[in-house]
């Protein structure tokens, strides 16, 4: 299986930590996020991983991994740097990370085993990791709800309670080649306009709400964070 990591933007709410460097190379207790990931992808038995640039490009040429270049990364949302890759979508299984985020082994594993077309990772246990990071959770919760399948029924919208939000999507995904075809299916629907600024939890929810694809939510209990601020980097210190 292959992986594909999203380091296209520049993590704006990072302030001056990313004024030289995209967010994946801020450092975390003596390892970049990057290093993070990759140690956890390879520690999973993943050997062919890729990184989607933008921001600062120049500073993730050393890594060692297959680049594919957003060039407009400054116009556009995750699911359009995610589209770069879209060669490795169409060939195979991926799984698929963002760069501001940090997690195990099994994290991964749980995603490779899993047979759904569409599946991603999420944290049963998010409310004491929201509640220290935010203080009130709900600041930046979205919706989560899951069937009795396990699958997912509602994802990136505003709750209104913590009873809306069933787990914590941690921004690793699995797609499978017919996964990535429903997301392009939808996508194309939409006006060039409209592709750039979509988000990947409004397009999760439009997979969901075509009813072709179900999307299979994973419950990961282990050590997991993201690192959207200077005040993160302290909570997870």
């Amino acid at each position: 299986m292959k992986a594909i990591i999203l380091a296209a933007g520049r993590g704006s709410r990072m302030k001056s930590l990313t004024d030289e460097r995209p967010k994946c190379m801020v450092e975390l207790r003596g390892k970049t996020l990057l290093e993070w990931q990759l140690l956890a992808l390879r520690g999973a038995g993943i050997s062919e991983i890729a990184i989607v640039t933008g921001y600062k490009r120049e500073v993730l040429a050393d890594q060692g991994l297959i680049e594919f270049h957003n060039p407009r990364w400054a116009h556009t949302n995750m699911v359009s740097s995610l589209a770069c890759a879209e060669a490795w979508l169409q060939d195979a299984p991926c799984i698929v990370s963002y760069s501001d985020i940090f997690y195990s082994p099994a994290a991964v594993q749980s995603l490779m085993t899993c047979k759904a077309s569409l599946a991603v990772t999420y944290d049963p246990n998010w409310l004491a990791l929201w509640t220290q990071r935010f203080g009130d959770p709900l600041l930046d919760a979205e919706t989560f709800r899951l069937a009795s399948t396990g699958t997912l029924t509602e994802i990136g919208n505003k709750p209104t309670s913590v009873d809306d939000v069933q787990g914590q999507y941690m921004g690793l995904l699995r797609f499978t080649p017919e996964g990535w075809a429903e997301v392009v299916r939808l996508r194309q629907a939409l006006t060039p306009e409209q592709r750039d600024k979509v988000h990947m939890t409004n397009t999760l929810q439009q997979v969901i709400d075509a009813g072709r694809v179900p999307i299979h939510a994973v419950a990961y209990t282990g050590e997991w964070g993201e690192v959207d601020s200077s005040e993160d980097l302290f909570v997870y210190q």
